[in-house]
């Protein structure tokens, strides 16, 4: 195991809980390990993960020798190694542990990450996201986004900065523009916890947390909340 200085990463994680993990290396303010992720088309793409202890992740992708994708989200990772089945990072990401391949979900590592989601949800709800509509610009349906993980709440941020955005763009629902539009009696449910037909309250309306918010995006809202968060 590869140690740098001590300090704040002593609080991370105990030398049990990374006894068996291969390419550690101890940081004053992270952890990075080795990870990766498998296509089945191209291959293993291998990489470097830095655990903070804010819970973010971060990712530095080594595929190749003259790659130079950095400061990936592991989502964004996942995607850029080619992974056929994506929006499951926390299962398709993988960790040398005893020399096997194990999904990061089942180490250790995860463990701030799930706390500062946990934390988020506490300040703002459980609900704190309600469903958005997005309009394809091609057939002209609106399309429903459910918020309920960072993950989702990722796909609708980049759909919205996406002013070609179209029903062949959305990852996981497999729309095509000859679908049937949602009913507009459907249309007013958007998941709010204290009323099914709520056009937006304190409850399901978000105005920026660590799951709507990246710090891997440049848009003025991610830039914005990541240095009043960071102050």
């Amino acid at each position: 195991m590869e140690n740098g200085s001590n300090g704040v990463v002593t609080l991370l994680f105990t030398e049990e809980e990374l006894r068996e993990i291969s390419g550690v290396k101890r940081c004053d303010d992270y952890v990075e390990v080795m990870c990766g992720c498998t296509s089945h088309r191209y291959g293993d793409a291998v990489a470097r993960l830095r655990v903070f202890l804010s819970g973010e992740l971060e990712i530095t992708c080594e595929c190749t020798p003259g790659c130079t994708e950095d400061k990936l989200t592991p989502a964004a990772f996942e995607k850029h190694s080619g992974r056929e089945t994506a929006r499951k990072w926390k299962n398709n990401v993988w960790i040398i542990v005893n020399g096997d391949k194990v999904p990061v979900v089942k180490t250790p590592l995860l463990k701030y990450y799930n706390k500062s989601l946990k934390h988020a949800i506490s300040q703002n709800g459980k609900a704190c996201h309600r469903d958005e509509f997005l309009r394809c610009t091609e057939c002209n349906k609106d399309r429903r986004f459910r918020l309920r993980s960072k993950e989702e709440c990722r796909t609708y941020h980049d759909a919205l900065a996406n002013v070609h955005w179209n029903c062949s763009c959305i990852p996981y629902d497999k729309f095509s523009c000859d679908d049937d539009e949602e009913r507009a009696s459907r249309r007013v449910y958007r998941g709010c916890s204290r009323s099914p037909t709520c056009k937006g309250c304190t409850t399901c309306v978000c105005f920026g947390c660590q799951i709507c918010r990246f710090s891997d995006c440049s848009c003025q809202t991610c830039s914005d909340f990541t240095k009043n968060a960071k102050g």
